[in-house]
């Protein structure tokens, strides 16, 4: 039997370990990136009788895959990501995995270490006592999900060369343990825009780069009400639409020659991603009255399958929770049809995640374990 505790300490050791996503790791970071525990979770897998796979997203920075197989045809996995958001903010020590009062405490215990703790304890178990799935299992543990969930196609070719035909696909975030079976995708893009600098007392000499985007600002603030009127198609409801940086000017006393501002589209079933950034281009471009140029961030599909399937009814039925759809991306979006079925599910609330105190009950370590208890058909 697994206990609380070895899933708590299994979550422990896994927090223990930092993993900060470059682009936002800082001096309490440590050491950026993902390398570390990539390292330790090959040697966990192989420790546990699987076959280790690496696969570099970035150089040093790699997705580990372990399998695992079984004894039927059936493929079983499971995509959870290693790297965490940044720890500049965060109270106290953001590494020290400390239990207590119920809960496992520190960056990444609820998103997603908690799943990763969860499945380490059943694959230490099944070898400890010979056990071999009834189906094969595959687990990922990738790299760069913070920035842009740039791992999630790497891992999606992976499987592909392989030729390994996916049942069912479970991708970790903290859900609550709720299926969730759709979410938005997103598209974030950059605009600057060009001015001509003069001294303030004589601004007219001046093309003031702050005053054009000033006009987009409005057109797009009035497009995303626009947006909200039009019917939705799908339980994901309407896309929307916001600016989430503006910065220009180089001095008090300086016409703006230059200024930047960043706008994310959440996107929905109905529009794909070239759709959305021509549809951008053209709002920013029709109403900036000076040149402007565009750099897109990020393009993430919008994920959405059906909820009334046997697997999602199963899962609904383990977890006591009717299916769900949420505002939030993940790695979901790039998988497509390669697996039979693909759902978003892990243990914790998405409200502890990125705060500056990160935590997960334990109770929900073990509302997981039940889960894949029956997922994966091994009483442990």
């Amino acid at each position: 039997m697994i206990t609380s505790d070895k899933l708590a300490e299994w979550l422990s050791r896994l927090v223990q370990i930092p993993s900060v996503n470059p682009v936002q790791a800082t001096q309490r970071a440590g050491a950026p990136g993902e390398a570390q525990i990539a390292a330790q979770i090959g040697e966990w897998f192989k420790a546990f009788g699987g076959e280790v796979y690496t696969e570099e997203v970035h150089p040093n920075r790699p997705n580990v895959y372990g399998i695992w197989r079984g004894q039927s045809d059936r493929w079983l996995a499971v995509d959870i990501h290693t790297d965490t958001v940044g720890v500049e903010q965060m109270v106290g020590d953001p590494f020290d995995g400390r239990i207590a009062d119920g809960r496992v405490y520190g960056r990444g215990a609820v998103d997603t270490k908690a799943t990763l703790g969860v499945i380490l304890a059943f694959l230490e178990a099944m070898h400890q006592a010979s056990i071999t799935p009834e189906a094969n299992l595959l687990i990922a543990a990738t790299a760069d999900e913070e920035n842009g969930a740039q791992s999630a196609p790497v891992l999606a070719n992976w499987i592909r060369q392989q030729n390994i035909p996916l049942t069912e696909l479970m991708v970790a975030e903290p859900t609550m343990c709720q299926p969730v079976y759709g979410h938005k995708g997103g598209v974030g893009l950059e605009f600057e825009v060009q001015g001509v600098a003069s001294h303030t007392s004589k601004p007219d000499l001046g093309k003031n780069a702050i005053y054009a985007t000033a006009h987009v600002i409005v057109a797009l603030e009035a497009e995303h009400q626009r947006l909200q009127t039009i019917p939705a198609e799908t339980e994901l409801g309407p896309p929307t639409l916001t600016v989430s940086i503006i910065e220009g000017g180089t001095g008090g006393n300086v016409v703006p020659d230059s200024c930047r501002f960043i706008v994310g589209w959440r996107a929905v079933p109905g529009m794909t991603t070239d759709e959305v950034i021509a549809h951008l281009q053209s709002v920013v471009e029709r109403h900036c009255p000076l040149p402007v140029t565009m750099k897109v961030l990020l393009r993430l599909d919008s994920f959405l399958q059906s909820p009334d399937t046997p697997w999602i009814r199963q899962l609904s039925e383990w977890s006591g929770q009717r299916p769900t759809t949420v505002p939030y991306g993940t790695n979901a979006w790039a998988y497509g049809d390669l697996p039979g079925e693909c759902v978003v599910l892990g243990p914790g609330s998405i409200d502890q995640a990125h705060g500056d105190v990160e935590w997960v009950e334990i109770s929900e370590l073990e509302k997981l374990a039940n889960i894949y208890t029956h997922w994966w058909g091994i009483s442990l």
